[in-house]
């Protein structure tokens, strides 16, 4: 059998996925590797003065874990600059805080090709390398210029922008091209195959072949593989005693309200200023029940040194005392926000509690709260998710109440049709939500991605060998600078389920 080689931005140690809410890579990381062979590699999360490319192996959670330090310039330009300035805010439809430099650019290119040049002789003829996000688009190119004809999957966690907006991005050409050093391109959804599709189509001149997209010399297979949640796992960590302790705070806190709970990492891709909103209109929609619910507000602050996120905090923090100044009495207040992290085990607890999960990002590439907080649910007493259509989840979760989280009215109507809907159409809604998120797991996801890069990979060599080439430009490329390989004329440059009590799955046969 195949090693599977999983490499990722950074390695997430154990203990730090048992904390917050669910990301896609730190949910995925150690459970595609659990019953695989391979090994986990990336970044250690440490600086250094000097890159020296010296690996320190280790074994966490049952899984061999492999990782580099990196240079303070390595992680200003390529993480803080690139991957989060420029790439996550254009592809969240944030083109007004994108930002892009030269340097930015430089960084990033330098340490995908430090990730390729230390990974390369760790790789063996059979295995199977898996790449990771958004930060590590050109590293199956800087693989292949070090000569590995492995077969090479990349998955992206978040959302493709579609063509009008990721043209904006200045040298998007060379990165498209960059991945078409992969057999295999995943996306959380259709519509971001979709918009990759009409990109390569129409912006590069490529062609479909079949289920191949070709250009720029090469192809490629790009399709959806929904990521889900480690189902078992976090079904036992609901039954904890973590997860116990804080339902019953949460319910003695709500003792004769309705709790709604949103949780979310304080990003402005989240929505939160945009939901506070909504509920501020459900509060002067309906003043009755300004004493019956409590909003449970959980954002943990994320990239306090960027300005975007600054003054996001603030704004809010500002809407919430808003709120609360105009409807709070001396022994009550409808919200709360809280500023820190929960174990997963907590927030189990706390979704359970919960009449209503408020899941209403702007735009995200799947999701796995919406998952969580079905999964913690109370078979016999169910709440209800309210789920923004722009998240990646709604097209498979479409027994939530969607909404458009840019529409208040909207998202105060669904708090208010949560809140008075009956028992019999909740436990209908939540059984077939949670059919889905048990049958379409972390397992399945890793199953599929694994079986369709193991059929796609079947492809010439030759078509798998990339020459050394000349680094990403700081200038977007002349139409005349591509040549039929793909390569640019650029600037050169130095250096190379368990399932819960009383429930039975009804679509698993």
């Amino acid at each position: 059998m195949s090693r599977l080689i999983v490499v990722s931005n950074r390695v997430t140690a154990p203990e730090s996925r048992t904390r917050g809410p669910a990301g896609g890579l730190a949910v995925a990381g150690s459970a595609a590797l659990r019953e695989y062979s391979g090994f986990w590699f990336g970044w250690s999360g440490r600086t250094t003065e000097t890159f020296t490319g010296e690996i320190e192996r280790r074994l966490a959670d049952d899984v061999t874990v492999m990782t580099i330090d990196l240079e303070e310039a390595d992680f200003q330009e390529y993480y803080n600059g690139y991957a989060n300035a420029a790439l996550w805010p254009l592809f969240h439809y944030r083109i007004d805080l994108t930002a892009d430099d030269r340097s930015y650019g430089e960084g990033y290119e330098r340490v995908n090709r430090r990730f390729a040049e230390t990974l390369a002789p760790l790789i063996q003829p059979d295995d199977l390398v898996w790449i990771h996000d958004y930060h590590l688009i050109p590293l199956g190119r800087e693989l292949r210029r070090q000569g590995v004809t492995n077969p090479i999957g990349f998955f992206l966690h978040i959302p493709w922008p579609a063509p009008q907006l990721f043209t904006t991005l200045p040298r998007h050409q060379q990165l498209v091209a960059a991945m078409f050093d992969y057999d295999l391109v995943g996306f959380q959804t259709a519509e971001c195959v979709a918009a990759f599709e009409a990109y390569v189509l129409d912006e590069a001149g490529g062609r479909r072949d079949g289920a191949r997209l070709s250009a720029f010399g090469r192809s490629l297979r790009a399709d959806a593989f929904p990521i889900g949640l480690d189902t078992p796992d976090f079904l036992a960590l609901g039954r904890s005693p973590d997860a116990e302790r804080a339902c019953d705070r949460m319910r003695a806190h709500g003792v004769f309200r309705q709790l709604i709970v949103g949780v979310d990492r304080l990003d402005y891709s989240k929505g939160l200023p945009e939901r506070l909103l909504g509920f501020e209109r459900y509060l002067q929609d309906h003043p009755e029940m300004v004493r019956k619910v409590l909003y449970l507000q959980i954002a943990p602050s994320s990239r306090e040194g960027v300005e975007a996120y600054q003054t996001l905090r603030a704004n809010v923090l500002a809407l919430g005392g808003r709120i609360n100044a105009a409807w709070a009495e001396m022994d009550h207040a409808p919200m709360l926000c809280v500023n820190r992290n929960y174990s997963r085990a907590e927030l189990a607890g706390i979704y359970r509690a919960a009449r209503i999960g408020l899941v209403t990002p702007l735009r995200d590439g799947m999701n796995l709260v919406a998952k969580e907080y079905v999964a913690a649910q109370d078979p016999a007493d169910p709440g209800v998710l309210v789920l923004s259509r722009f998240a990646g989840a709604a097209r498979q979760m479409t027994d939530a109440l969607i909404v458009n989280p840019y529409a208040p009215e909207e998202l105060a109507d669904a708090l208010h049709a949560a809140l008075a809907m009956p028992l019999a159409e909740r436990v209908r809604r939540w059984e077939a939500m949670m059919d889905g998120v048990v049958r379409d797991d972390v397992r399945t996801w890793r199953d599929r991605f694994v079986a369709a890069l193991e059929a796609a990979s079947e492809r010439p060599v030759s078509e798998r060998q990339t020459p050394a080439a000349p680094r990403f430009a700081a200038r977007s490329p002349r139409p005349d600078a591509i040549d039929s390989a793909g390569a640019y004329e650029l600037r050169s440059g130095p250096g190379s389920a368990a399932s819960a009590p009383g429930w039975r799955p009804t679509a698993l046969g």
